[in-house]
């Protein structure tokens, strides 16, 4: 099941204070498909890398219960890893290991008694995004990016974490692949619950999501909100 969101008052600022983001307030329920759109240096990323604490920045991000901005940086470097999965546009993949090894190196970063059941749901995660014949045939170097996508959308999910985070997952992609990466995206997220934001340019991934957020010039703004 998924985290539900709450921010309020949220800015982060450059070293010499410039402001690249500002949101003052954002209400999502747990499980909900957000996606973020805007033009490229708009401060998408800025805030899809905030709501994975890996930035510093002023207000609040409460997911569930904690406000990661109020956690002390080995903390909130915990709840990422417990709670956090994340899709980048580059897939970050070890070239020379196969499909199976790279999603189940989500493993390394649960408690040794967790590590055999993530590599477990990391090989059920492939079967159903159709690689399970090929998780353990050959490494990752010969896949297609959408194979490598996938891949990195298993390790991902694999831990079972309530939110995922996805950083532009069909850039790589010819358009075939992209709408068939969105599909398997979309069909992970909802049948685990997982809460979903995602940074993306495409249209045909941001008509799928339940809401959106344009960001422009570092100020982001609901759809949902600005309709009403």
């Amino acid at each position: 099941m998924g985290l539900p969101l709450s921010i309020t008052g949220l800015t982060v600022r450059a070293s010499d204070g410039r402001v690249l983001l500002s949101l003052p307030e954002l209400e999502l329920p747990a499980g909900a498909l957000v996606g973020i759109q805007g033009p490229s240096g708009a401060g998408k990323s800025t805030l899809l890398y905030a709501l994975a604490g890996l930035l510093d920045a002023q207000g609040m991000i409460r997911w569930g219960d904690e406000d990661i901005l109020r956690l002390l940086p080995g903390k909130r470097t915990r709840f990422r890893a417990e709670n956090i999965g994340m899709i980048f546009q580059d897939f970050l993949l070890f070239e020379e290991l196969d499909a199976e090894a790279n999603a189940g190196l989500a493993a390394m970063f649960r408690p040794r008694r967790e590590r055999g059941a993530v590599r477990a749901r990391a090989a059920g995660w492939l079967d159903f995004l159709g690689l399970g014949r090929q998780a353990k045939d050959r490494s990752v170097a010969s896949f297609s990016g959408g194979e490598r996508q996938r891949t990195s959308i298993a390790r991902a999910m694999a831990t079972n974490a309530p939110v995922l985070l996805a950083d532009e997952p069909t850039a790589s992609l010819d358009r075939a692949a992209a709408d068939a990466l969105i599909e398997d995206l979309i069909a992970a997220a909802r049948g685990a619950g997982t809460t979903l934001v995602a940074v993306s340019h495409d249209p045909a991934l941001i008509a799928r999501m339940d809401r959106v957020l344009n960001i422009v010039d570092g100020r982001a703004t609901d759809n949902r909100a600005s309709a009403a």
